[in-house]
């Protein structure tokens, strides 16, 4: 039996009754049971609560572009609510279309989403992404040389700095600071709100969750073991008679970095880069997102916003987990 859009409860999730929880296709204003015969893209909306304004929105989008839409599934995955819909055409040009509409809800537009019932990688950055704050520019305002490590900080993840020449930069302005600021800001390191139960989820679907940060690794470290992360990758700052020598030992974790390691991971473990997802904010990010199966920026700078494949800014790092069980 079909129903009419203006029938429908305005909560989305409360229409899994209403549409005796099977697959609908939407018609002439109007949904009916259903399946597309096939699927070239994924559409995935989500909000703390999903309005039928946001799915109204993206239909208008989606019917201006001559796109059949099939609505798969309503949810509340961690406390978020969700609609997945599969479509019958995607392209680039979509994302920005139905972010155009998106006032209060974030939203996903791909070719396909990784299987959360398969195993697989989350490959995430950690500063300001996994943790609310960067950890150079903390280290800094107690070595008193804050305002100016960060206005490098800040031009390096707006991608007009390269990153390894700022990173360079800025332990060079930390030379001669005590190292026991490193535990200092480690006490007091904040996550990024989300961050616990997307990993909780991860780990119960069986998936490997792993950093790889242009940060420094104590910090990366205590995450590890205070989350039971898979592995992490970050950059090793110099110690000298208990103080900081201003210099990085070793390779340093940048762009090319990051990516590369999201692909060894991937083949360490025997998984299929179809099924890796990676999250970032910064410009040395881009590459590790564009090479994941799912690249997902959160609360991302400007450029980032405009070159990552999704962008969550309104929900956190839950949504992320949203869309894995969005399927």
């Amino acid at each position: 039996m079909a129903l009419l859009l203006n029938e429908l409860p305005e909560r989305v999730v409360e229409w899994k009754d209403a549409l005796a929880q099977q697959s609908c296709l939407w018609r002439e204003g109007e949904w009916e049971a259903g399946h597309l015969p096939e699927v070239k893209g994924r559409l995935v909306l989500l909000a703390e609560r999903l309005s039928k304004q946001a799915l109204v929105a993206s239909l208008q989008v989606l019917d201006e572009a001559g796109i059949r839409v099939e609505l798969s599934a309503v949810a509340v995955v961690a406390g978020r609510e969700l609609a997945s819909l599969r479509l019958s055409a995607w392209s680039p040009a979509l994302k920005a279309a139905l972010q155009q509409v998106a006032t209060d809800w974030d939203l996903a537009c791909v070719p396909s989403l990784p299987s959360a019932d398969k195993p697989g990688l989350v490959l995430m950055d950690m500063d300001s992404t996994a943790i609310q704050i960067e950890c150079i520019d903390e280290i800094a305002a107690l070595a008193g040389v804050g305002e100016e490590v960060a206005a490098v900080t800040r031009a390096a993840m707006e991608g007009a700095l390269p990153f390894s020449e700022s990173l360079r930069r800025r332990v060079a302005a930390l030379a001669g600071a005590d190292a026991g600021i490193i535990d200092e800001v480690i006490g007091r390191m904040p996550l990024m709100p989300g961050l616990t139960e997307l990993v909780a989820g991860l780990k119960a679907m069986g998936w490997k969750v792993a950093i790889a940060s242009g940060g420094f690794v104590p910090f990366a470290r205590h995450l590890q073991q205070q989350l039971g992360l898979d592995a992490v990758f970050a950059n090793t700052l110099e110690i000298r008679d208990g103080k900081l020598t201003g210099e990085v030992l070793g390779a340093i974790v940048d762009a090319d970095a990051k990516a590369n390691i999201l692909v060894e991971l991937a083949h360490e473990h025997g998984i299929p880069i179809a099924q890796t997802v990676a999250i970032g904010d910064g410009a040395n990010d881009l590459k590790m997102l564009a090479q994941a199966c799912l690249g997902v920026a959160l609360h991302a700078k400007p450029l980032v916003q405009q070159q990552a494949p999704v962008c969550l800014n309104r929900l956190s790092l839950e949504g992320v987990l949203g869309l894995l069980q969005a399927r």
